[in-house]
């Protein structure tokens, strides 16, 4: 009898130290994909800065050639400017967020005005420089469509049980969408002929 009391004392002990360990590898794992997906994010919000790079280098050339052809234009050029500077100078993702918001919005408006000089639109270089905006926006469109993606599987990671556990002590916090902030935009545009 003495040895069936040793024998299932010994099994109850092994159970709970395979508890034990399989409890410390479920958390290690669960900490790695919290570190694997802050790492996709971070290389997916990289990748949008490239493309803003790109276009904050583009901007200027840009604004030089349309300079030429629309000297009484100057409001709309400086807050284009300024809106690439401040957009430049983000360093938090929130900050980038609201500032690309402003830089798309400048952009619109700076489109707005290109289209009042038909004699800019024929001009090779504008033509050239145009068509690597428009290049650039449709990739920083697919970089932010990454992003959010990445962005949606890791809040949605650190809010399931029993992940948030793991999530808590590491002290990690939901991260921002790039969205639209301008309410008009999500309107739809009424095109005539």
């Amino acid at each position: 009898m003495n040895l069936l009391l040793s024998t299932g004392a010994w099994i109850g002990i092994g159970a709970s130290i395979f508890v034990v360990i399989a409890v410390i590898i479920w958390a290690i794992c669960t900490r790695n994909g919290f570190i694997r997906f802050g790492t996709q994010n971070e290389n997916a919000l990289h990748d949008i800065d490239i493309y803003l790079k790109k276009r904050y280098d583009l901007i200027p050339n840009l604004v030089e050639t349309v300079k030429g052809y629309a000297k009484h234009e100057k409001e709309t050029f400086e807050q284009i400017v300024a809106a690439r500077n401040n957009a430049q100078n983000a360093v938090s993702p929130e900050e980038k967020v609201i500032a690309d918001a402003e830089l798309t919005k400048t952009i619109r408006n700076f489109n707005v005005v290109m289209e009042n000089y038909p004699e800019l639109k024929a001009n090779t270089n504008f033509l050239d420089l145009q068509g690597q905006l428009k290049s650039i926006e449709s990739e920083l469109a697919n970089a932010r469509k990454y992003y959010n993606a990445t962005v949606a599987q890791y809040n949605t990671k650190i809010r399931l049980f029993p992940a948030l556990i793991i999530a808590n002590c590491m002290k990690l916090k939901s991260l921002p969408y790039f969205k639209i902030e301008n309410e008009e935009e999500r309107k739809n545009i009424k095109v005539q002929f």
